[in-house]
């Protein structure tokens, strides 16, 4: 089975599998946080790329890793970084992509945290930052400079509800040779695919709908390219904000109702707004 050609719900069940050597019907839990070679060699070709095998969990775990293509196969990215929570997807961003002397434009009712630390903290570091009301797309446009670097966009923002122009603003951020970055947490992919909309990077605080069940914090990048992807992978595993693979198996488990659950919250809105 193609698992690309099917429908999302099923991506929702099958999208996470792996080939495991015992036969078990779902991922299983790698609670390990190193890895045995067959041999010498072959470690020598994990620890210089020749290999794709496992070294470290810090790296890459097999469960880790099965979350994160189910992830990117939902929202039709090249891969997915999964992390501790969401704030850690934000800085690992950050980090990625902003250097000294850099620019970032962003949503001005984004997610409280992603913009504090970005005004309180990353300024010491040289990054500059404007947030401003992204409905209009014109505000964008103008607020970027010639050091501007990332597009911040959150839509629908929590809790205003504002909508962005995720066409619009791919179409501004790339006429300045900037990444396009988008908050995907409030819509999920059910809802939502910003890389459709020419989105670079989107990203998830998966402690929302994509777990479900309010008892995981954890977080997810996906990446649109490979360029992309390596560099955000390679920050990830730099700053040692990796998802634990405990975790990444509770979110296998509750992403695999995510369609009923976004599903039923839609009509339950739409009932109580008429």
């Amino acid at each position: 089975m193609n698992i690309k050609e099917t429908g999302f719900n099923t991506k929702l069940i099958h999208g996470a599998e792996i080939e495991d050597p015992f036969g078990s019907a779902t991922v299983p839990i790698y609670q390990t946080s190193t890895f045995a070679f067959s041999s010498a060699e072959e470690g020598a070709k994990c620890f210089s790329g020749e290999s794709d095998g496992y070294i470290y969990t810090r790296i890459g775990n097999p469960t880790i890793n099965a979350l994160e293509r189910q992830i990117a196969l939902l929202e039709n990215g090249f891969g997915g970084i999964a992390v501790s929570s969401g704030m850690a997807a934000v800085n690992v961003i950050y980090q990625a992509f902003l250097a000294h002397g850099d620019h970032m434009v962003s949503t001005d009712a984004v997610y409280g945290p992603s913009r504090a630390i970005m005004e309180n903290h990353y300024p010491k570091y040289g990054v500059e930052s404007t947030y401003l009301n992204t409905t209009d797309i014109k505000n964008i446009e103008r607020a970027f400079r010639p050091n501007t670097k990332l597009l911040y966009i959150e839509t629908p923002a929590n809790p205003t509800m504002d909508i962005t122009d995720l066409a619009a603003c791919a179409e501004i951020a790339h006429k300045h040779n900037a990444l396009l970055v988008v908050d995907n947490t409030f819509c999920s992919p059910y809802l939502q695919n910003p890389l459709k909309f020419g989105a670079d990077i989107v990203f998830h605080s998966m402690t929302k709908f994509i777990n479900g069940h309010a008892d995981v914090v954890a977080g997810i990048i996906v990446a649109k390219e490979k360029t992309i992807y390596t560099k955000l992978r390679a920050m990830m595993v730099n700053l040692g904000c990796n998802m634990d693979p405990h975790q990444a198996f509770l979110v296998m488990r509750g992403v695999k109702t995510l369609g009923i659950r976004v599903e039923r919250a839609t009509n339950n809105a739409e009932k109580i707004g008429s």
